[in-house]
């Protein structure tokens, strides 16, 4: 294997795990203002909610459709195998994310007969959350390949992990809301929001912890991977380091700070993130095959790297401008919708 035939494969799925992350955390708060939404049945609080993200919402999804874009094209064969593996979540979770969008746009117009979308938009948060979480755990789970096809059931994504995942990823995003709301709002619904962080917080320690004993209790691979010598070594920084972004969200949440919960937050799910990544690594098809094995001729992975190097750029200047642009705290009565 030639150098360019080696590098090419790395870099692309170091774009679609860059944009899957952004995904996660851009899309995660504005998918857990949703998931708060039966929590906070006042109707100013509900309008100051949706106002916080409507300058972002939709450009948040960007990062989705390129990591799905940049699988489809620079690795065709892995998306012909966990499509159909995935097929009913996937879907599922896109329903969900038309249900929230289209809310999202018609709840304003439908004032004061709102109550449907507020219901749409709510649910359609929560179901799309909770089949990402699925998605991932049938991922990580493994996908049944023989000859280089899917060869397992339409169902086997409906195993206890996955389930779990789901709902992991359901508590997680409601954590990024929250502190997320504690940042850009303020009077009793920042309040409660902060009340709201706290408890989530530990949850959320409470399923890293769970995931990180049954992973390699369940699956070889990853015990290999996380407690072998020297690996126990090199991969040591990243416990520590998702013990210290919870106690810097847990000491920003008590001490009445604002930006430092939702960073530390973020945070945590970089480093939850990461810690999947170590777990994967190699393989783009777990557990079985890899980056190069699933990759597209280097010809097309030039040809669309091309556009990729320049429309990112792009897509980081205006996410970076959005969000300055619209930064600070957002008021009862104040909007951008």
């Amino acid at each position: 294997m030639d150098a360019i035939a080696y590098w090419l494969p790395v870099v692309w799925a170091a774009i679609i795990g860059i944009s899957v992350a952004m995904y996660v955390i851009l899309d995660g708060f504005d998918l857990g203002l949703g998931i708060l939404f039966p929590f906070t049945p006042e109707e100013e609080r509900r309008d100051v909610m949706m106002n916080s993200v409507a300058p972002f919402w939709d450009g948040n999804e960007t990062w989705l459709v390129l990591g799905g874009g940049g699988l489809f094209v620079a690795f065709p064969l892995a998306y012909a195998i966990i499509m159909p593996a995935l097929y009913l979540p996937i879907i599922i979770m896109l329903l969900g994310l038309i249900f929230r969008g289209v809310a999202f746009e018609f709840r304003w117009t439908a004032k004061p007969s709102h109550k449907f979308w507020d219901d749409a938009f709510s649910y359609g948060s929560i179901v799309a959350a909770f089949m990402q979480g699925v998605v991932l755990g049938g991922y990580l789970q493994g996908i049944h390949v023989e000859n280089r096809q899917f060869a397992g059931g339409a169902l086997d994504w409906l195993a206890p992990f996955p389930l779990f995942t789901g709902v992991a990823l359901v508590v997680g995003y409601a954590l990024l809301g929250t502190t997320w709301l504690v940042m850009k709002t303020e009077g009793e619904l920042a309040v409660n929001a902060r009340r709201w962080a706290q408890q989530l917080l530990i949850a959320v320690l409470a399923i890293m912890v769970i995931i990180s004993l049954w992973t390699p209790l369940a699956f070889d691979r990853i015990a290999d991977r996380w407690f072998t010598w020297p690996n126990m070594l090199y991969l040591s920084p990243v416990p520590l380091l998702t013990a210290a972004a919870a106690f810097a969200c847990w000491h920003g949440l008590r001490s009445g700070r604002d930006v430092m919960p939702f960073l530390s937050a973020v945070a945590l799910f970089l480093l939850g993130f990461v810690g999947l990544g170590i777990s994967t690594v190699p393989y783009l098809v777990p557990p079985t095959l890899t980056f190069w094995d699933t990759a597209a001729v280097p010809a097309s992975q030039i040809f669309m790297l091309i556009g990729v190097l320049i429309m990112l750029p792009l897509i980081l200047g205006y996410t970076v401008f959005v969000y300055w642009t619209f930064r600070g705290k957002v008021r009862e009565g104040e909007g951008y919708h």
